[in-house]
């Protein structure tokens, strides 16, 4: 991938809302030392400078087709971003807390386009079951921890499998768990905006403006949803 590094630098500290941010140690590509960085997500890149004051980014880390899983480390708090082919390099993380560490792995696993890709296409099918009448149950809540494979809990970037979808997003017209526990309501589907609309996106400009007028509902739409996700909690 062919990347204009004024543009990359731009977009990782500009004055735009940020996904995640923080601390983290970062292990060395030839050497097992440590080094604490300052991580910023934004979208589908994971941008890692010196300090939080520094103008230009040391590193990125572009998180498509990668998976994200706990590791066991010389650092507490570790976890690793791996990405499949023989060469590919795996970045080995550590947190200053198992709340942050939990807070990262999270966002770090759903800031691919497929995870979202996946998201928008259950909500399209629930959409499209609500307008026929047919209104689906609310999704189940996902459980607190994820599923342990040889021992390791593991959170994927790629997108699940049908049964595990069907567990995260209930399809349209799928019947809840005898004894399951309604969770919140999903975000809502943005509109459909045609590309000559006067409110639609920009047609031209840089990749941080497009970025930053997308996000702007979508700060929206989440709010809502973290609003009547903390309304739905006892």
């Amino acid at each position: 991938m062919k990347l204009n590094e004024r543009s990359l630098a731009f977009y990782a500290t500009c004055d735009a809302p940020v996904d995640n941010a923080g601390f983290l140690y970062k292990k060395g590509g030839r050497h097992a030392a440590y080094h604490r960085r300052w991580f910023v997500l934004r979208g589908n890149m994971l941008f890692y400078f010196e300090e939080p004051a520094s103008r230009e980014p040391v590193g990125v880390i572009i998180l498509e087709g990668c998976t994200v899983e706990l590791v066991e480390a010389a650092e507490e708090f570790a976890f690793a971003v791996r990405f499949a082919g023989a060469r590919a390099r795996t970045y080995v993380l550590a947190a200053e807390s198992q709340a942050a560490m939990e807070g990262w792995v999270k966002a770090l696993s759903r800031a691919s386009f497929d995870y979202l890709r996946l998201v928008v296409r259950e909500l399209e099918q629930q959409l499209a079951a609500m307008r026929a009448g047919d209104c689906p149950p609310p999704p189940r809540r996902p459980r607190a921890l994820p599923p342990k494979e040889n021992g390791c809990a593991v959170w994927s970037a790629e997108p699940p499998p049908a049964a595990a979808a069907a567990l995260i997003l209930s399809p349209a017209g799928a019947a809840a768990p005898a004894g399951s526990r309604p969770g919140p309501a999903p975000p809502p589907l943005p509109p459909r905006r045609r590309a000559w609309a006067p409110n639609g996106p920009p047609h031209a400009g840089s990749f941080a403006r497009l970025h930053e007028w997308y996000g702007q509902e979508v700060r929206a739409l989440r709010s809502q949803w973290l609003g009547s996700r903390s309304r739905a909690q006892p």
